[in-house]
């Protein structure tokens, strides 16, 4: 991880048997569900602290993984999600799965904020930009 990214939640979440596949290990799609539960809980965190508007919200236009160890059932894990790359619409998020003191992977997705009825980008709400201005120097 670079020093423009500031960790903003750890997720701790269990394998489940159904998250294997036919080779016996996590099937890399399930990777990127462990990612979004960690990013929905953040959401959920910041909705409730600074408040939840209908009309706009989230969503992921590009995602990445890098898997550098497999992933095997049982298991609890460890999703640490990072924010970056701070732009008007987008914030860029950047994940590590842990087990066990072992990275297992990385990963990357960018959220841009849109009106909802529209489907067009609007400006980050901006408790949640300013947050991330504070805390971390990141720029805009």
């Amino acid at each position: 991880m670079t020093d423009s990214r500031l960790l903003v939640h750890t997720s701790r979440q269990k394998i489940r048997w159904g998250d294997m596949d036919a080779f016996g290990h996590v099937n890399n799609t399930v990777y990127f569900r462990y990612m979004e539960q960690a990013r929905l809980e953040w959401l959920y965190a910041q909705a409730a602290k600074y408040g939840h508007d209908a009309d706009e919200g989230p969503v992921i236009v590009n995602a990445s993984c890098d898997f550098l160890l497999p992933l095997v059932y049982p298991g609890d894990i460890e999703v640490r999600m990072f924010l970056g790359d701070l732009g008007r619409t987008s914030i860029g998020t950047f994940y590590e799965i842990w087990m066990e003191g072992s990275k297992y992977a990385e990963g990357a997705s960018k959220m841009v904020w849109i009106k909802r009825a529209t489907g067009r980008s609007t400006p980050l709400p901006d408790a949640i930009a300013a947050t991330l201005r504070d805390e971390s120097g990141l720029k805009r």
